[in-house]
């Protein structure tokens, strides 16, 4: 299986599967000699972990983890980091009536189709359980960003048909660890908690918008071609278990506009050259301009339903099929971490590749 690898001096392997022993991670290029935050990793494995609300899946995981290899004495020593986080609540009989069924809009079908064999114990490789790795290589991106004053956050802007009222400047991000739904607005999560709570009893699920902002970002990140630093973010995005969509910037909005009315004009603060604007999100011909990079991205539903569905079996025989075990309504609280780590693994690695531009 290809495809586990991203990143070019910032390098993010990911292993494991859903209900096997452990998900893991390995990361090449982390510099040497670096002090490894424990508590962050820590702090963002416990934003992103199952059971922490009735929003979410009831899978009881404490999401401990371990580095086994990379660091001596607290530091990084430059070699290949590797991190393993145990999977202590798994239950593959929950998934026994799926070993030749395949799930409405699940990969179970597009596995089978590929490999011929599949490990349909929640999906395997396909459980968003791999994100869990995804956000301890982020965190350890953060801590590389720290020191160049890049911050990251995101948080939920959409629940179904509710929205986040205002412009993402008037937001209050302090508010998204403070409520359940993580939004910036705390009226507003309580109307999306409803709407999760209200899909959960039909036994449905649904969908949504992250939105992301990243500031401190000096001018100069990202490469001018195939590697456009929002080409970059989009693909980290899209590769997120139950993303749908990514725009940056003023996104499809701007197609609705004029050149003179979606032009940044720049100007001198008599510190350093910054635009009235921005609506190109913080990124010009694939490099950043030292404005807030900002984008969003769509999730869909959960494809998992507690409701009877038909679909077909591996021998193309039509089926009824119910969901069992324990899945999230909606996935957008948890994956909020997931999208602040992606963000950092990019950045990251642009931020070491800058490094090499200059004599």
């Amino acid at each position: 299986m290809a495809g586990n690898t991203f990143g070019q001096a910032f390098r993010v392997t990911t292993f494991g599967e859903s209900h096997g022993p452990v998900v893991g991670v390995i990361i090449d290029g982390c510099p040497s000699g670096m002090e490894i935050n424990t508590e962050l990793i820590k702090h963002d494995l416990s934003r992103r972990r199952p059971g922490q609300s009735r929003l979410v899946s009831q899978r009881k995981e404490l999401d401990t983890f371990e580095i086994i290899a990379g660091v001596y004495n607290g530091k990084t020593t430059g070699a290949p980091l590797a991190v393993i986080i145990p999977n202590s609540d798994v239950r593959p009989g929950d998934y026994a009536h799926l070993a030749d069924a395949f799930r409405p809009s699940h990969a179970d079908y597009t596995y089978f189709s590929k490999y011929g064999h599949r490990d349909h114990r929640g999906g395997g490789r396909a459980s968003a359980r791999e994100t869990a790795a995804r956000v301890a290589a982020g965190a350890i991106a953060k801590s590389i960003l720290k020191k160049t004053g890049t911050e990251i956050k995101a948080c939920v802007s959409r629940v179904g048909g509710i929205i986040t009222p205002g412009d993402y400047r008037e937001w209050d991000f302090s508010l998204t660890e403070k409520n359940e739904v993580r939004c910036p607005d705390n009226r507003t999560a309580e109307k999306m908690k409803a709407c999760i709570e209200a899909a959960r009893k039909k036994g449905d699920t649904v969908g949504g918008v992250v939105f992301c902002l990243v500031s401190g970002v000096p001018a100069g990140w990202g490469e001018p071609v195939f590697d456009k630093l929002h080409a970059e973010l989009a693909k980290a995005m899209m590769s997120i278990h139950a993303a749908k969509g990514f725009e940056y910037g003023s996104g499809f909005a701007g197609s609705e506009m004029t050149g003179s009315e979606h032009n940044d004009i720049f100007y001198n603060d008599g510190k350093k050259i910054r635009t009235r604007t921005n609506f190109s999100g913080g990124i010009q011909g694939g490099i950043s301009n030292g404005e807030d990079i900002y984008f969003r991205v769509a999730f869909k539903p959960v494809a998992t339903l507690m409701q009877k569905q038909k679909t077909v079996n591996a021998e193309g025989k039509e089926i009824n099929l119910e969901g069992k075990g324990r899945h999230d309504p909606c996935v957008l609280p948890r994956a909020v971490p997931v999208v602040e780590a992606m963000a950092a693994i990019v950045l990251a690695d642009h931020y070491l590749r800058n490094k090499t531009t200059r004599w």
